[in-house]
């Protein structure tokens, strides 16, 4: 694709992760990117007071993505962000959890860069990350987790499946597995995981981390479809299984584990 030339004084944009949701996540310097900005490009999953730190005069353009639901197309803000840079604006395309943790974020910073548009790169906490410390265990311990595999149970437009039987064997050798995006295709992510895993393998759903919405389940790999339904775990949730979930909860170290909603 061709591009015209920027001019001198053209725009730039800013690949900005917004956290997890609790706005006293954000790094210095996403806050300080928010406050420059002239116009935001906002995913649906921002979390509430992250924008109070635009400037009033800033254009703020809701740019709904969200998992399951109607999206606005990536093509059309990737030319947006394209589009405003060349008018000279100060861009920030404004991204819960980290640009590149599943954000669409090394797509974008590719094509502005072929369009010759400088491109900053802001991380922020990911989601998954906050699931976990939301649960107070971590992704990693000496003692129960030697590793960890972030993937995503959303197949996107490539419909490329991961085959899950192969991840579970990787989390039997200790390795924690961290799924985004996997509530809609749960029961396919769980009966793929227990051809290699026991039905009494720890996992946990986390929805909304570090935000007021925050609910958590903890439950087992048998129990996770039943018990997710029952409890009414919905989008935006992340997955954790493995050992590494026994590491900071001591009342989970029992022959079978019960399902806890909070």
């Amino acid at each position: 694709m061709k591009h015209t030339p920027l001019s001198r004084d053209s725009g730039s944009v800013s690949l900005v992760g917004a956290g997890p949701g609790d706005p006293e996540l954000l790094t210095v310097k996403a806050i300080k990117a928010i406050r420059r900005a002239t116009v935001l490009l906002v995913d649906d999953l921002v979390g509430e007071g992250v924008l109070r730190y635009a400037r009033r005069s800033a254009r703020i353009v809701h740019v709904g993505k969200r998992g399951g639901c109607a999206s606005t197309p990536q093509a059309f803000i990737q030319k947006l962000m394209v589009a405003e840079a060349r008018r000279g604006e100060t861009v920030v395309r404004l991204k819960g959890g980290d640009p590149f943790v599943f954000g669409r974020g090394g797509e974008e910073a590719e094509y502005l860069r072929a369009a010759g548009i400088q491109v900053d790169i802001v991380n922020g906490i990911s989601s998954g990350l906050a699931a976990a410390t939301a649960l107070g265990v971590p992704w990693t311990h000496r003692e129960h987790a030697h590793g960890v595999m972030l993937v995503t149970g959303h197949a996107g437009e490539s419909n490329a499946d991961l085959h899950w039987p192969t991840l579970a064997a990787a989390a039997a050798q200790g390795l924690t597995l961290v799924v985004y995006m996997g509530v809609q295709r749960l029961a396919g992510i769980r009966a793929g995981l227990l051809a290699t895993l026991g039905a009494a393998t720890p996992a946990a759903l986390v929805q909304h981390a570090s935000s007021a919405q925050e609910r958590r389940l903890v439950t087992t790999l048998g129990r996770l479809v039943k018990d997710a339904t029952q409890a009414g775990i919905a989008s935006p949730a992340i997955l954790l299984v493995g050992n590494v979930l026994l590491a900071c909860q001591a009342d989970w170290a029992h022959a079978e584990l019960q399902a806890t909603v909070s």
